[in-house]
């Protein structure tokens, strides 16, 4: 049975496909997105999560292949980030969050991803042409913080996993832009596997849902591969990740 919602699938599903190609531009896979079109939908927690996650792996591997195949992957980077963070994914999954406490949290991710879509969190690259390695510690610890947030909210961490790397140092934009594309898809992949009872709660229009992804994708990550301009969508995106945040925490 199609899982409830006031607006009908058939409208809410070349939305997702949209929200992917824009994301795809930019080295993300769309959780945040997705999560915004549901709020906004009225499409029930149980259901926006499962969901969520299910879009993210399939863009979040187109990602992650255009990424690895230039060569924009770094191994050394990703697996310290990933050792903490598919366990805590997986972990997160698994709690059945209540309304009450799911709803705040995901508006908190939304106005960050919004914030960041804006322009007003772009973090500067370091003047360094040099990339610092992570250290072991602090790498741990951001993929645990990290994961356990994706798992408990149906997104990849890539929000604000991006960020932290440019900011110390870490990577550059494009790398940084690389391994959050691995990041969000091993993240959704260890959500999915732990939570899967909740797949049940999938409405029967997600192999729609997938098609539009997958065709957004590809052509989000061609986009971003030529670099065309994409500020005023992104804008747009912004706007409505802030509505659908409004309307989480306005929610009873």
């Amino acid at each position: 049975m199609s899982a409830s919602s006031p607006i009908p699938w058939e409208l809410i599903v070349p939305i997702f496909g949209l929200v992917a190609l824009l994301y795809a531009s930019v080295g993300h896979a769309g959780a945040t997105g997705y999560l915004a079109i549901m709020a906004l939908a009225g499409v029930a927690p149980l259901t926006m999560r499962p969901t969520a996650l299910v879009l993210n792996l399939v863009v979040g591997g187109i990602v992650t292949l255009r990424f690895a195949a230039a060569k924009q992957i770094d191994m050394r980077r990703l697996a310290p980030l990933i050792v903490t963070s598919i366990p805590a994914a997986a972990i997160g999954a698994t709690a059945m969050l209540p309304g009450a406490l799911y709803r705040p949290l995901v508006a908190v991710i939304l106005v960050v991803a919004a914030a960041r879509l804006a322009g007003l969190l772009q973090p500067r690259a370091s003047t360094s042409r040099n990339e610092r390695l992570m250290p072991i510690a602090a790498a741990l610890g951001v993929g645990a913080t990290l994961g356990l947030l994706a798992g408990l909210t149906g997104t990849g961490g890539g929000v604000f996993l991006t960020p932290v790397l440019i900011l110390t140092g870490w990577a550059t934009p494009r790398r940084a832009a690389g391994l959050s594309g691995a990041f969000i898809l091993l993240n959704s992949a260890a959500g999915i596997l732990a939570a899967s009872s909740a797949l049940g709660a999938l409405p029967r229009e997600l192999p729609l849902g997938l098609a539009a992804v997958a065709i957004g994708g590809v052509i989000g990550a061609e986009l971003g591969a030529r670099r065309l301009p994409t500020e005023a969508i992104r804008r747009l995106l912004a706007l409505v990740l802030l509505i659908a945040a409004v309307k989480l925490l306005l929610t009873p």
